[in-house]
């Protein structure tokens, strides 16, 4: 009996512990500030499936001529991808569709980007999505930025 309130209490303190881990890590990732909510599909085909599969949650974060995007669901201090500024082309926008509604936030608008010959869309509010065109469009003299 002994052993299995034993077991049982540390199940509970590791599950508690990576609770306040992921929590912790957000805090890191946001505390420069700069950061909002982002959905991440990489790799897209030419005709985007509706079908919801494929985006990965994550929180993003403006750093200099760079967004870093973190995966949510991850204890990973590093991003998981970085796009360059002057290497983003904005392909065009769309509203969610089909199943897609239910894997993204309920505001979410999609941005279909390309990056270094990679298609990749980008599902984040109205409010980020204008946050995000600017930051594009206040690039240096001198840089390339496409924005449809």
């Amino acid at each position: 009996m002994v052993l299995a309130l034993t077991a049982c209490g540390i199940v509970v303190a590791l599950v508690v512990l990576g609770l306040f881990v992921f929590g912790l890590r957000r805090r890191l990732i946001q505390r420069s500030g700069g950061t909002f909510d982002c959905s991440l599909r990489w790799d897209v085909p030419e005709k985007p499936d509706t079908n919801g599969k494929g985006w990965s949650y994550g929180v993003a974060r403006y750093n200099g001529d760079r967004i870093e995007w973190y995966r949510v669901f991850s204890y990973a201090y590093r991003p998981r991808r970085t796009l360059e500024r002057s290497a983003i082309e904005v392909a065009g926008r769309r509203l969610p569709e089909g199943e897609e509604e239910l894997a993204l936030l309920s505001d979410a608008i999609i941005l279909t980007c390309l990056h270094r010959g990679t298609r990749l869309e980008l599902a984040m509010s109205e409010d980020a999505l204008t946050g995000f065109l600017a930051w594009l469009e206040a690039a240096p003299p001198g840089q390339r930025v496409n924005v449809a």
